[in-house]
């Protein structure tokens, strides 16, 4: 696939040097547009440049393009009412994945050698999945979000997206002053729990179960996932749109709208008990990871889905393994693992505890290259 066409909403005249990165129109970029994915913002171009696209381009990145989104970066397919549905390279008729949808279409098209995405739910992992590259979020906080449009900002995370560990590794050391690249690790060093395969469809769970069984230090584990927490998530959406939307409702799409309207309903109390969930559910996963390094799940229970532009029927199901990880703010991959379902990839996800992001990606840099013979 060579065409732009539902992939880049904006480029630049001339794209200066460099390696060739996709930026999520999420980010402010100085003179260029950026829509947020929006028609409330379809004719804006910002004065200064989000502090990670500065970073990178600091670095040797040259931006060759902003790149289409869930409206608003909220939802999971990358169908987007006022600029078209992301395609999916891999497939014609299944999703890129959102909200990032963009930025993982341009890798897999070969149109971008790096991308730049923000997660929330799942919105660098899950395109990551549905197009077969590699995406990577951060410990919450590790990556500034300074110029980039808010979701939930307890759950927001800005992080890489590539075709290789590797080079979301050497992504991450440009937009993280935090960051320590770990030193290189074997697999039978890292003790992982495997958890959830049993929800995934027969070869995606056949995939994972053959990246678990790469790890000779593993075990089954039941991982608890996050009971009410979303009502916090949607509450910080409500307080985002709220003034946004009654100003301008009849901008945003029916999908964001629906969601919006169901995001101002939360009331105090619902908060209040999702916070104290929330706090509930960092103790159970931390007690489940007793004499743990990582833990291994599906990134996603299926391979991407067809297109049908129904999101609300699909979003469960596709943050049903990536959202837990947002409520934690932990460092999750999400790496392709061989061919399941229709032949399209399956993605298996390496998470781990508040900043081993440098201990997940090592791991996952060795875990990539004992896949590489698998189809």
């Amino acid at each position: 696939m060579t065409s732009t066409e539902g992939i880049f909403l904006a480029r630049p005249d001339r794209p200066p040097e460099g390696v060739p990165l996709a930026v999520k129109d999420l980010f402010d970029t100085a003179g260029l547009l950026t829509t947020y994915g929006s028609a409330v913002f379809a004719d804006h171009v910002p004065k200064q440049t989000a502090e990670a696209v500065r970073r990178l381009e600091a670095r040797g990145f040259a931006n060759v393009g902003k790149t289409n989104l869930h409206e608003f970066a909220y939802g999971t397919t990358s169908e987007n009412p006022h600029y078209g549905t992301v395609p999916n390279p891999l497939a014609r008729g299944r999703i890129a994945g959102g909200s990032s949808g963009g930025a993982a279409a341009a890798l897999a098209a070969d149109l971008a050698d790096a991308a730049l995405g923000t997660d929330s739910g799942g919105s660098i992992r899950i395109p990551a999945a549905c197009c077969g590259v590699v995406g990577f979020k951060p410990t919450y906080g590790l990556v500034s979000l300074e110029g980039c449009f808010p979701l939930a900002p307890t759950f927001d995370h800005a992080g890489p997206m590539a075709r290789s560990v590797a080079d979301c590794t050497r992504m991450l050391e440009a937009l993280a002053d935090g960051f320590t690249r770990a030193p290189a690790r074997e697999l039978a060093a890292a003790r992982v729990g495997v958890a959830w395969t049993r929800d995934a469809e027969p070869l995606v769970r056949r995939r994972i179960e053959e990246a678990a069984a790469l790890f000779p230090q593993r075990r089954e584990i039941e991982l608890p996932r996050p009971e009410g927490v979303s009502a916090v998530f949607m509450r910080e959406v409500a307080d985002i749109h709220r003034e946004l939307y009654a100003e301008n409702r009849e901008l945003y799409g029916e999908n964001v709208a629906t969601k919006i309207e169901r995001c101002l309903a939360i009331d105090e109390a619902d908060y209040r008990a999702g916070l104290r969930a929330r706090e509930l559910y960092a103790e159970q996963v931390l007690a489940a990871m007793e004499g743990l390094d990582l833990l291994v799940t599906p990134t996603l229970r299926l391979v991407a889905p067809p297109a049908a532009g129904d999101e609300l029927a699909l979003r469960e199901s596709l943050v049903l393994m990536t959202f837990p990880f947002n409520a934690l703010g932990w460092p999750a991959l999400a790496l392709p693992c061989g061919a399941a379902e229709e032949g399209l990839p399956a993605s298996v996800q390496l998470i781990g505890r508040t900043g081993d992001d440098g201990l997940v990606l090592a791991v996952g840099e060795a875990l990539e290259r004992a896949l590489e013979p698998v189809e």
